[in-house]
């Protein structure tokens, strides 16, 4: 089995094929939201991220097939006045987990990160998914507090 984990080219068709399939699956997925991407999306997405100088994706592939992808924009940490890396999506194909994929992925990403300068990679992850979170335990990652008066840090939206 050759397992390869690079950084994705937008304009490549075939990553970009390959980002919505895994994309699309992950979307579907009850972690993802159960609910499929939209025409519009997977019309429009490589084209939209390769205008963005701070977006960059890393696939993984299983013998030529797609079975990872990790979606991630550059960020600032004023506090350290540096630049971060934050990791929005995570996709491990279902028939693909278990193998350490997201683990070639994540190292993958941080490499990257260290190149930039960077002086963090961050996540979020849903409270319920055991899985990504005892993958991302296992890579070095953990809730962020400064001060455990204060509590952990807390992702939060408001959809416009």
């Amino acid at each position: 089995m050759k397992i390869d984990a690079l950084t994705l080219n937008y304009q490549d068709p075939q990553h970009a094929k390959d980002m919505l399939f895994l994309l699309d699956n992950y979307a579907l997925d009850p972690m993802g939201g159960a609910i499929a991407l939209s025409q519009t999306v997977k019309d429009n997405l490589a084209s939209e991220l390769a205008k963005l100088p701070h977006a960059f994706s890393v696939i993984c592939y299983v013998d030529k097939i797609p079975a990872g992808l990790v979606n991630c924009f550059e960020a600032f940490s004023t506090f350290k006045c540096k630049p971060l890396i934050n990791i929005h999506d995570v996709v491990v194909a279902e028939e693909y987990r278990g193998l350490g994929l997201s683990q070639k992925m994540l190292q993958h990403v941080e490499n990257i990160a260290i190149h930039k300068g960077c002086c963090k990679v961050t996540l979020e992850v849903l409270e319920g998914n055991h899985i990504a979170k005892n993958s991302y335990i296992k890579f070095g990652f953990s809730g962020y507090e400064l001060d455990p008066k204060t509590g952990k840090a807390q992702f939060w939206e408001k959809a416009l």
